[in-house]
């Protein structure tokens, strides 16, 4: 009985198909990146707004996206919604807006949260120096936030990442989809699997290399002290 076809495992690392796969995962993860991001964004907003009303509405978005699987989520989204009246949306759209939603929950929290570990004296002080409120946020808070957010955020799209998987259950031919879709066609279970685990590994490796990079950039102190201590360190 023939346990495994080192022929078949190398050759899956150049099927088209299940590249093709692949760059349908990373497609994925970007765009889910981009729309959660600005519903996150606006989510966050909503929760630090001084109307009770705005903070309930986002409390209880994040509530409800936190605390459902998005297997769930995704299952209404693509079957449900049709049976309420609403327009039947295709799977990409479906695995997008499914995905999207979800991620906008979790990083509305890591986007408040950077903005609250900025000081109370930074926003007078951009007071003190006559700007706005907007453009305290945008010229003073956020920069000193980013280093808070991106290690966090990095995290969350290593994870993002593997969990457009899921998009699976509603037929979207993301990378697993295709794998399992080859694995019925061929009976070769160990050795699809084994070549869809290490092409998401290859995946989340080169992201975590980006991450470092990223954090580094933005982990840097700044001014000529820093630059002294950097230098001292270096030596």
């Amino acid at each position: 009985m023939r346990v495994w076809n080192w022929e078949g495992f190398f050759g899956y690392f150049a099927n088209p198909y299940l590249l093709e796969g692949a760059l349908v995962t990373l497609f994925l993860t970007g765009s889910t990146l981009i729309f959660g991001f600005i519903l996150g964004m606006l989510l966050t907003l909503m929760r630090l707004s001084s109307h009770g009303i705005v903070q309930n509405i986002a409390k209880t978005y994040i509530w409800v996206f936190r605390g459902t699987p998005l297997l769930v989520q995704l299952i209404i989204i693509y079957t449900g919604l049709p049976q309420l009246g609403f327009v039947r949306l295709s799977v990409l759209q479906s695995a997008m807006l499914g995905l999207a939603l979800n991620e906008a929950a979790y990083l509305s929290e890591i986007l408040r949260g950077g903005i609250l570990s900025v000081g109370q004296g930074q926003r007078d002080a951009s007071r003190a120096l006559g700007l706005k409120r907007a453009q305290g946020f945008y010229l003073i808070v956020m920069p000193q936030a980013l280093r808070v957010i991106i290690p966090t955020l990095g995290n969350s799209v290593n994870g993002l990442l593997k969990t457009t998987s899921i998009a699976s259950v509603i037929s979207m031919e993301e990378l697993l989809r295709r794998g399992q879709i080859l694995m019925q066609q061929r009976f070769e279970v160990l050795e699809v699997f084994m070549v869809v685990a290490i092409l998401y590994l290859a995946m989340t490796t080169v992201w975590d290399a980006i991450q470092r990079r990223i954090e580094a950039h933005y982990g840097k102190a700044y001014g000529p002290a820093t630059s002294a201590l950097q230098a001292r360190d270096n030596h």
